[in-house]
C-alpha cells in the first residue's frame, strides 16, 4: 500500500514538474511581437520577450493549447494604432484594447480574420473614421463594446446579420444617421442596443417595432417622429432610455411591458397623458418624464407617487401628486 501511495506521489510530482506540452504558436509569437513594435516597444510590453513563451509570461496574453485567446492591453503611455497583424491571431476569442487614450486610427479590415472572436472591446480610446461595415463577418461575436471613441459615420447594417451578438454599444461617439432598417430583422436574437450621445437623427425604422429588445438606450441624439414602437404589453423591455431626443407620439396610446425597471423620455415632444397602467409597473427604480407636452392628472397609485416632482416637471399641464392639485 505504501509503496503504491509513494508511486502515484512521485508520478505526480513528475507530471508538474514536466512543461507544458503546448508552447506559444510560433506564427502568432510573430505577430504579438509586430503589435508591439508598431506601438514602439513601450514599457508595457517588456515581459514580452521573445526568448521566453508568450502563453506564459506575457502580461495581457493568454493561450489555450499553444493558441492565442485572449488579448487585453491597458495603459495611458501606449501611443499608435491596431496595426494590421491583429488579423493573425486566428483563434482569438476576446481583444480588449481598453483605456488607451492615444490609440488613434482605424479598426484595421484584418480584424475580420477573427472568426472566432467573441467578445471585441475597444473602449475609451481614440479610435476614429467609420465602424467598418465588413464587422458583420464576425459570425461568432456576443459582444460588441465600441464607446467612447471618435468613431463617425453611420452604424453598419450588418450588423443585423451576426447571429450570436448580444450586445451593441456604440455610445459616445459621433455616429451620424439613423438605426439601420435591417435592425428589424436581427439573424439572431434582438440584442441590447447602447446607442446614445452620438449625431444620430431621423425616425426610427417602423420595422423595429416588431423587435423585443431587453434594453434600449438613445439618449443624446436627434431622433425625431414616432419612438413608440419599443412599447409593448407583452415585451420583456427592462431599460428603455428615449430621452434628449425630439420624438413626437402619443404617450396615451402606448403599452408598458409589465416587467419594466428603467423609463426615461424626458427631454421630448411627447404628448398626452400619463396612462394608468403605469400603476401597475411594480418594478420601476427610475422614471422620468419631463420636459415633455403632457397633459392630465397623473394617475394615482403604484409607485407613482414615490418619485420626485421634478419627474413630471416641465409639462404643459399635468397635474396631482406630486405636483400642484388639479
Amino acid at each position: 500500500m505504501k509503496l503504491l501511495l509513494h508511486l502515484s506521489i512521485f508520478f505526480a510530482i513528475l507530471f508538474i514538474s514536466l512543461p507544458s506540452s503546448y508552447s506559444c504558436n510560433s506564427v502568432e509569437k510573430n505577430a504579438l511581437l509586430q503589435i508591439k513594435k508598431s506601438f514602439n516597444n513601450p514599457r508595457k510590453f517588456s515581459s514580452w520577450n521573445p526568448q521566453t513563451d508568450c502563453c506564459t509570461t506575457w502580461s495581457g496574453v493568454k493561450c489555450t493549447n499553444g493558441r492565442v485567446t485572449d488579448l487585453s492591453l491597458f495603459s495611458s503611455k501606449l501611443y499608435g494604432q491596431i496595426p494590421d497583424q491583429i488579423g493573425d491571431l486566428l483563434e482569438l476569442r476576446s481583444l480588449f484594447l481598453t483605456y488607451l487614450p492615444h490609440l488613434t486610427g482605424n479598426i484595421p479590415r484584418t480584424i475580420t480574420k477573427l472568426k472566432n472572436l467573441d467578445s471585441l472591446i475597444l473602449r475609451h480610446n481614440n479610435l476614429s473614421g467609420p465602424i467598418p461595415d465588413n464587422i458583420g463577418e464576425l459570425k461568432k461575436l456576443r459582444f460588441l463594446d465600441l464607446s467612447y471613441n471618435q468613431f463617425t459615420g453611420p452604424i453598419p447594417g450588418s450588423l443585423s446579420q451576426m447571429p450570436m451578438l448580444e450586445t451593441i454599444i456604440v455610445e459616445h461617439n459621433k455616429l451620424t444617421g439613423s438605426i439601420p432598417n435591417s435592425f428589424g430583422s436581427f439573424v439572431g436574437e434582438v440584442p441590447n442596443l447602447y446607442l446614445s450621445n452620438n449625431k444620430l437623427s431621423g425616425n426610427i425604422p417602423e420595422s423595429l417595432s416588431k423587435n423585443d429588445f431587453n434594453g434600449v438606450f438613445l439618449s443624446k441624439n436627434s431622433f425625431t417622429g414616432d419612438g413608440s414602437m419599443f412599447f409593448g404589453r407583452n415585451k420583456s423591455t427592462v431599460s428603455l432610455d428615449l430621452s434628449r431626443n425630439m420624438f413626437e407620439f402619443d404617450l396615451s396610446k402606448v403599452q408598458f411591458a409589465r416587467g419594466i425597471v428603467d423609463l426615461d423620455l424626458s427631454h421630448n415632444r411627447i404628448f398626452g397623458n400619463l396612462p394608468r397602467e403605469l400603476i401597475e409597473l411594480r418594478g420601476l427604480k427610475l422614471f422620468n418624464v419631463s420636459h415633455n407636452r403632457l397633459c392630465g392628472k397623473i394617475p394615482r397609485g403604484g409607485l407613482l407617487q414615490s418619485f420626485k416632482s421634478y419627474v413630471f416637471a416641465h409639462n404643459r399641464c399635468l397635474c396631482g401628486t406630486p405636483l400642484k392639485a388639479c
